[in-house]
């Protein structure tokens, strides 16, 4: 059953939307994509792992989260001043789903187009889910990305639709993980990985961060995500999709816990910080692409 839009979603879902445009192609030396290494830096790689951090390496790539720096600021132009009372400083990033439909490319030219997907009745507020195309020169679709935030409550749809990957609940497992990966993050975390692109000075700035309730500044939910991204590909290999529900903050400095259970195709995780034993990323997993190919690691 496919739930029909309210006429205010009706009327929001016209507004147009320009696309945006990524251009990784900047390089000292040889060629080197700075914004690929930078990105690989910022979720946790280090000088060990060439494949990431050396563009000589026969294995240069980017880690596959990175799919979601090119849409970013094409996702955050979806215009959400429709919604009631619509306040920015409220507005928090809920969920994020990130299908790679193609091989990454580690420089060129990539195009976001972005359009309001659907708007759900969440009681006290509204889940807003905006999806994101991104393709090369040549049109083809290298990456989708869906992104949740919630805000005031508005007239919406109350049910959800079925997207599969996008949508699951990935329910833990009873058993204990397949794997386990233990990684501090650095104090310096948020401010490296704000110069792939989001430079919200809430990671940044302790007064910024005071205002938001927050003892001080805090990490980037998709630098979590990423983190956990990594973790998943070290164990497991190469994925065609992930998605996580932001459940709680980190802040630059504490150790992240990945846990992991293999279901098949699919790796479902959980990821806590292990100081505080609090969850903050849940309702997640990710598609394997092959379940025998593993990371060359």
């Amino acid at each position: 059953m496919t739930p029909k839009d309210s006429t205010l979603v009706a009327e929001a879902k016209r507004i147009p939307v320009e696309p945006v445009t990524y251009t990784y192609t900047e390089a000292f030396f040889l060629f080197i994509s700075r914004d690929v290494i930078l990105y690989n830096l910022g979720i946790g790689a280090t000088e060990t792992d060439l494949q990431w951090v050396y563009e000589g390496d026969d294995e240069f790539s980017a880690i596959p989260t990175f799919g979601v720096i090119p849409q970013f600021h094409a996702s955050g132009s979806v215009p959400l001043g429709w919604l009631p009372d619509f306040n920015p400083a409220k507005m928090l990033h809920g969920e994020q789903f990130l299908s790679i439909k193609a091989p990454i490319p580690t420089s060129g030219e990539l195009v976001s187009r972005a359009r309001l997907l659907e708007v759900l009745d969440k009681g006290k507020a509204a889940a807003v889910t905006s999806v994101v195309e991104t393709r090369d020169k040549s049109g083809k679709l290298i990456f989708e990305n869906q992104s949740t935030v919630f805000g005031q409550a508005t007239e919406s749809n109350e049910l959800r639709p079925d997207r599969r990957a996008a949508t699951a609940e990935n329910a833990i497992p009873k058993r204990s993980p397949d794997a386990t990966v233990e990684e501090k993050t650095s104090p310096s975390q948020a401010a490296l990985y704000r110069l792939s692109g989001d430079s919200n000075p809430l990671h940044i700035l302790p007064e910024f961060a005071a205002i938001g309730g927050f003892n001080k500044p805090i990490l980037h939910g998709l630098c979590s995500m990423g983190i956990s991204g990594k973790h998943v590909f070290q164990k497991f290999g190469a994925y065609k999709d992930i998605k996580v529900r932001f459940a709680g903050v980190v802040y630059p400095g504490e150790t992240l816990v990945t846990e992991m259970w293999k279901e098949g195709q699919k790796v479902i995780f959980t990821t806590k910080v292990k100081e505080r034993d609090a969850v903050v990323l849940a309702s997640a997993g990710a598609t394997l692409v092959d379940d025998a190919v593993k990371a060359k690691l």
